[in-house]
């Protein structure tokens, strides 16, 4: 990538788009979305978003104390999941600021050359958001420390006894940086940024809320039982959420009239194979290898990759995260072990699994 890469006009976010909101503490029920952005369920402004409000009450006052002293906002990592609004909140605030944006991803930026049209580019308090940035290459990482902390960087022209080292001022901006994998970040970069959020899953009233306002987009009736449903199988993630309403709709126009009632919400996903729990079969999938071949756990993530044909990181970072919460599953030295609610749920009993390497293992001394 030598040079900027091309993007869509919505990617691109200017003054022009800017319409000031007041801050909202109360989760909106109904916005006025403009015709053009109706297909878009994703929020365009902070105060739209629903959930993660705790995050969004830190971030308004960084943003509106840097407005006030009219100072670049501070670099911003943000952490979690999959699906839960990173790139959300990363488009989110230059609107709020009132400036341009560039965007880029970690995996792209292989060597400092394929950076420095991003830096060289940004305006006086623009923002460069960089996605999967844990997936930056450790030159490019120790190329941005600079660019940072004194907004400049070091370019070395020619080689040997000609090379000449030419020193480049950039104007001010604002780096965020999104990763599902925040260990994955070395420590010198982390703690260039100033403000780290975390983002965690939703509750099943703000994925029920979002579910409502995402159909009033797509022009179809819900059912408030039947959002709920969906919200509840959705695995606390909102872009899950809005993946399962288009698969019901697209069943209530086939077989209900267009209409999503709350048997309608339940066939359709039954249909998908999503369970009462909001586990996909490739979720079933990866608990039935821990309990058929594995006998329960404990067994390192490797080898159920191997067994499955995945990656570990696949597993790590989408599929383990919800069973953890869940409670479906457990970590231990020795490697993933099933909870007996797990048992449970795949229709198993512990006792006829359980090992003595297993923690849920327990000996039972005779009785005098």
């Amino acid at each position: 990538m030598a040079g900027q890469t091309e993007m869509p006009r919505e990617a691109i976010i200017t003054p022009a788009n800017i319409q000031d909101s007041p801050t909202q503490d109360a989760v909106p029920t109904q916005v006025d979305w403009p015709t053009e952005e109706d297909r878009a369920l994703r929020p365009q402004k902070m105060a739209e978003m629903i959930g993660q409000r705790d995050v969004f009450r830190r971030l308004e006052i960084s943003i509106r104390a840097s407005q006030k002293r009219k100072e670049t906002l501070g670099h911003i990592l943000l952490d979690g999941p999959p699906g839960l609004g990173k790139t959300t909140f990363a488009t989110c605030i230059p609107r709020e600021l009132g400036v341009s944006m560039q965007i880029g991803n970690g995996a792209t930026l292989k060597s400092p050359k394929d950076v420095v049209p991003y830096l060289t580019n940004a305006e006086e308090g623009s923002v460069l958001f960089i996605d999967e940035i844990h997936r930056m290459q450790k030159s490019v990482e120790e190329f941005l420390y600079p660019a940072m902390e004194d907004f400049r960087i070091d370019l070395t022209l020619g080689e040997g006894i000609n090379a000449r080292t030419l020193n480049i001022q950039l104007k001010p901006f604002t780096l965020i940086g999104a990763t599902t994998r925040s260990g994955l970040i070395s420590a010198p970069l982390r703690d260039r940024f100033q403000i780290r959020e975390h983002l965690d899953f939703y509750s099943i009233e703000e994925l029920s809320v979002i579910i409502r306002r995402s159909s009033g987009k797509l022009n179809i009736k819900i059912e408030d039982d039947a959002a709920y449903e969906i919200a509840f199988r959705s695995r606390g993630t909102p872009r899950l959420a809005n993946n399962r309403l288009r698969w019901v709709r697209d069943y209530a126009d086939a077989k209900a009239n267009g209409e999503i009632t709350l048997s309608v919400a339940m066939e359709a996903l039954e249909m998908q194979g999503i369970d009462k729990l909001g586990l996909d079969p490739q979720d079933r999938r990866f608990l039935d290898t821990i309990l058929r071949v594995f006998r329960g756990g404990p067994v390192g993530l490797e080898s159920i990759a191997h067994t499955l044909n995945l990656e570990p990181d696949t597993l790590s970072a989408e599929i383990e995260p919800f069973m953890l919460r869940s409670e479906l599953l457990i970590r231990t030295p020795k490697g993933r072990c099933l909870t007996e609610k797990g048992f449970r749920h795949l229709g198993a009993n512990p006792s006829d699994y359980l090992t003595m390497d297993s923690p849920l293992f327990k000996i039972t001394e005779p009785q005098p």
